[in-house]
């Protein structure tokens, strides 16, 4: 640190570099009370964008990535989900060993579960209703759960085994089942990361080499091909258990940079050519007849999401003030309350989409009901981080003291 004359502490710029290298040390065995808030920003703003994204041709979707290049809320999603289970998770395992650590991490996929299961049956219930009650029969197969009421019983038990799955539901059966089979591939991430890493990437070519996904009821299969996003999310616990320090140098290296603002730029172009074929002349046929694999997790999607993250590292360091502003407190909220937020936002996204077919299809209409689902959001994480502040305290506390 140096002195300016007006006898303040001025920081150079070799220790906010120190500074920012320190932050990206192995996460996984550090101090669990130093959250990195830009994870809980983008969590939040991944799950409003989800939202937004699951309401059928709404203008406040443009807002989006997804709109904008080849990865989207998703994979962000699954990405930080792997970051913050290796961060939570790999203490436990390395101070009490495989099995405590594996328990824990079981008990957090039960947690999920038992989430996906209320919020099936109610998103199934809702969507039955709205479609008997008032005559919109059309939505029990735009929203995939006809089966429902030709086999009540029968499409139930697959939902329960995540083998039936309404529209919109895709993400969290495949969250629940990374996070079943994560115990060992954490215990292998903690003592050779790289090893493992290069497991999960031979994992993922032979799902899209051999065509490997899991069965959906009643025919197809997952639209989240678990065997191709274990990588994304296994690149997210590699970057916990310190891989950013391994790849220190690019991170750091012009060039790099440079080639990620690049391809950002092509992938805008040609997904803004697949929308808009009159934009077909500016690139090569080849690429204007562009379809975006998200299913299998296309290398064209790691790469776009792994150049947004490289570049957000290098400008938007950890310990940026901005990160306690209030504006972003929200969003930091919903992206601590992660589970609860996405449960309710799909829910929501199906209120939304009633309503918005039922009265209006206006753009006022739809911003409204954007803004409404975010607030209704915001408000449940606010509602729930309170009642988890309330059972920390003493019986005999009372919360003003605080």
């Amino acid at each position: 640190m140096r002195t300016d004359k007006s006898g303040g502490v001025r920081i150079t710029n070799g220790e906010k570099q120190h500074r920012n290298d320190r932050a990206m040390k192995d996460r996984s065995n550090g101090d669990p009370n130093q959250r990195d808030l830009r994870l809980d920003v983008f969590r939040g703003a991944a799950n409003w964008a989800i939202f937004v994204d699951h309401i059928p041709n709404n203008a406040v979707a443009w807002l989006t990535t997804k709109n904008y290049g080849f990865s989207d809320a998703a994979d962000l999603f699954v990405f930080i989900s792997g970051y913050t289970a290796t961060f939570v998770y790999s203490r436990y395992m390395r101070a009490r060993g495989f099995l405590v650590g594996a328990s824990l991490l079981l008990g957090r996929a039960w947690q999920i579960y038992v989430a996906y299961a209320l919020l099936f049956v109610a998103y199934l219930a809702a969507i039955g209703y709205v479609a008997q009650a008032h005559g919109h029969s059309h939505l029990l197969d735009e929203f995939n759960v006809r089966y429902l009421i030709d086999d009540p019983i029968e499409t139930l038990k697959h939902g329960l085994l995540l083998e039936f799955k309404p529209l919109n539901l895709d993400v969290l059966p495949l969250y629940i089942v990374l996070m079943a089979v994560f115990p060992p591939a954490l215990w292998a991430m903690i003592r050779y990361p790289n090893i493992a890493l290069a497991a999960s990437f031979a994992l993922y070519l032979a799902a899209r080499t051999f065509g490997w996904n899991l069965t959906a009821y009643p025919t197809g299969s997952w639209y989240f091909n678990p065997f191709a996003w274990q990588f994304l999310f296994m690149i997210g616990a590699w970057v916990a258990s310190g891989g950013a320090m391994r790849i220190l140098p690019m991170l750091r290296s012009r060039v790099v940079i440079a080639a990620a603002f690049a391809y950002l730029a092509l992938s805008l172009a040609i997904v803004m050519t697949a929308r808009f074929p009159q934009l077909g002349s500016v690139l090569p046929a080849s690429l204007s007849t562009f379809t975006n694999d998200k299913t299998n997790l296309a290398p064209y999607r790691i790469v776009h999401f792994l150049a947004i993250g490289l570049i957000v590292v290098r400008f938007l360091p950890e310990h940026w003030s901005g990160l306690r502003s209030p504006w972003l407190r929200p969003m930091i909220v919903c992206g601590k309350r992660s589970l609860e937020v996405f449960c309710v936002g799909v829910f929501l996204s199906f209120v939304g989409h009633f309503l918005i077919e039922l009265i209006s299809d206006s753009i006022a209409l739809q911003i409204f009901v954007s803004l409404a689902g975010i607030g209704v959001m915001t408000a449940i994480a606010y509602y729930r981080t309170w009642t988890k502040d309330l059972r920390c305290l003493p019986p005999n506390e009372k919360l003003s003291a605080r």
